[in-house]
């Protein structure tokens, strides 16, 4: 290689290792289909939280609703207006990852005048010295373009319940920008503030470096298309307590791309999932301090709302080994499995397609 005719392109792929990656931080997947919580007629069942397995079963949490969506200036704001609107939180358990049973409602949404009185939803799980943890996004009435949502909590001394609701939000939205005039029209601002300036979304718990991170996903007023995909990107808050107070880091955001958040412990870091939307969407990073991420691979496509299992994680794929994702094509959204297709590793090369 002549570094004095190097082209940019060359350039960056050695400063960044492009040349050294393998198939360590790369992988396809596969989905396959469910028993127990599948497509089942004026219910939707979609954004499962990871998978944890208590004793010998299996437990996920996820979001539950049931009749249509109408979507926004309906004239009547009791009408449901998203997959996601008017929900509670139910939870399943399965003996073999594939054959669910649900078990009912495990955190419902609140009473009139509560902070998460419209909808509690997208729930995801933290198992940590006995204790069950559950972070879910919430929002109050009316349900307008403008909604400002918020992260709520719920914690147990068992996998089955009783949950005790924290009475307030753990996490809300940055209180920096400004709307311009009164029309419920969420791009409409004067300035849009920080990159969470209207919505905190997609929470995420985990016990790290003796604290707890809770990640998450921002959207600011204004939001805007932002490299091929909506302008959403990654934060994290940090405590002492479970309960919180959670901090913002002043680092945020810590991604420029991403919707779902999606990550796992590894390596004493964190390893993390981008997908659908921002110029590094898809792709595979890593952070030794959980905070400064690096891209370590690509991958084509990934599940969608993915929840993983959390097992044993020895090499970077473990935290993706298996998992639930959801169907949103169809009416009545549905939970079904991924896992990692092994049957493409090496696919090309064993076709011998460059001889």
């Amino acid at each position: 290689m002549n570094e004095k005719f190097e082209s940019l392109a060359t350039k960056r792929a050695r400063e960044r290792g492009y040349f050294e990656n393998d198939s360590t931080w790369y992988c396809e997947f596969k989905t396959s289909p469910i028993k127990g919580l599948e497509k089942e007629e004026g219910f939707c069942r979609r954004d499962p939280s990871s998978v944890i397995k208590v004793g010998n079963l299996y437990y996920t949490w996820y979001t539950k609703s049931c009749n249509k969506s109408y979507g926004f200036h309906t004239g009547d704001e009791n009408k449901k207006v998203f997959p996601w609107d008017q929900s509670d939180i139910f939870y399943a358990s399965s003996s073999d990852g594939y054959t669910w049973e649900e078990q009912g409602v495990a955190i419902k949404r609140g009473e009139k005048g509560y902070f998460d009185e419209r909808s509690v939803f997208t729930p995801e799980i933290l198992h940590h010295n006995d204790m069950f943890y559950l972070v879910y996004q919430v929002v109050d009435s009316p349900y307008v373009n403008r909604v400002r949502e918020k992260i709520g909590m719920a914690y147990s001394y068992n996998v089955d319940g009783p949950w005790i609701k924290v009475d307030h939000p753990i996490l809300e939205p940055s209180d920096d920008g400004i709307w311009d005039g009164d029309e419920d029209n969420r791009f409409l601002v004067k300035e849009k503030g920080s990159f969470d300036s209207q919505k905190t979304h997609d929470p995420v718990l985990f016990f790290f470096k003796n604290k707890y991170y809770l990640y998450y996903k921002g959207e600011r007023m204004g939001e805007q298309m932002y490299m091929g995909g909506r302008e959403t990107k990654w934060g994290v808050a940090i405590s002492d307590n479970p309960l919180g107070p959670y901090i913002k880091s002043p680092y945020n955001p810590i991604s420029n791309s991403g919707h779902e958040t999606l990550l796992w412990q590894y390596n004493n870091g964190m390893a993390a999932l981008l997908c659908t939307d921002g110029m590094e969407r898809n792709t595979m990073q890593y952070a030794k301090d959980g905070i400064n991420f690096e891209i370590k691979g690509a991958i084509k496509q990934a599940p969608e709302a993915a929840g993983p299992y959390r097992g044993e994680v020895k090499v970077p794929l473990d935290g993706l080994r298996w998992g639930l994702t959801h169907v949103v094509s169809e009416e009545w959204n549905y939970i079904i499995r991924f896992d990692i297709d092994e049957s493409l590793k090496n696919t090309y090369l064993n076709k011998k397609v460059y001889e």
